[in-house]
């Protein structure tokens, strides 16, 4: 399988794969490099990228991973390796920095993993390919791909309303941010061919824009 994977996407997942394993067998190693707001905050800024690298459990790591690894062709072979690096680590940073401005007022806020990234990815594949359809393991059927989209971002923003684990919800939403405007500015043409998975976009923001207001009040 690993076979069909781009040589900088396999770099990625290896990357993803070892860092997490260590974080699973040391915690002084996990604690040092998890985002933390508190860390964060007294300029410990290194978090918005490591923690990006660590995971909850082998769960949450291969969630991430399988989700990147059904995507990451897609965005390569449409854009590039160097644009996809951008890509990546532009809606990691993205997805982090929205989960840093929303839980600023919660400094025991502690959150991990590569989904900002992998939802860049995700989302950016919607848009290059709008006509994508994906079988879910508990679905027999292939789906359209924005039925998908609509289905991750409600859950997404049912993640941050609730916060009852420390799975990076806010960071998949700003991440989702991140590559789409990354992708539309290496490949403009999708602002007219995706326009149904840019309104999904569009109104979910409007709802995350309401979420981080009322956690800042």
């Amino acid at each position: 399988m690993l076979e069909n994977i781009p040589f900088i996407g396999l770099l990625i997942l290896a990357a993803n794969v070892i860092i997490s394993l260590i974080g699973f067998k040391q915690e002084h190693f996990f604690d040092k490099y998890r985002f933390e707001i508190k860390k964060i905050n007294q300029g410990e800024y290194f978090r918005l990228l490591t923690s990006a690298f660590l995971h909850v459990n082998t769960t949450h790591l291969l969630f991430n991973m399988i989700t990147f690894y059904f995507f990451v062709s897609f965005v390569v072979y449409s854009l590039g390796s160097i644009p996809f690096v951008l890509l990546y680590f532009g809606s990691l940073i993205a997805g982090n920095g929205f989960a840093f401005a929303f839980h600023s007022k919660q400094p025991n806020y502690i959150a991990v993993g590569a989904s900002g990234a992998v939802t860049g990815v995700l989302f950016s594949a919607l848009l290059l390919y709008p006509e994508l359809e994906m079988m879910l393991f508990f679905i027999p059927i292939p789906i359209p791909g924005y039925l998908f989209g609509i289905g991750y971002m409600i859950y997404t923003l049912y993640g941050m309303k609730v916060q009852n684990d420390n799975i990076g919800h806010t960071a998949h939403f700003g991440g989702a941010i991140g590559g789409i405007l990354m992708t539309i500015l290496f490949n403009f043409e999708v602002i007219y061919t995706s326009l149904l998975m840019l309104g999904i976009l569009s109104v979910t923001l409007i709802l995350a824009g309401v979420l981080l207001y009322r956690n800042q009040k």
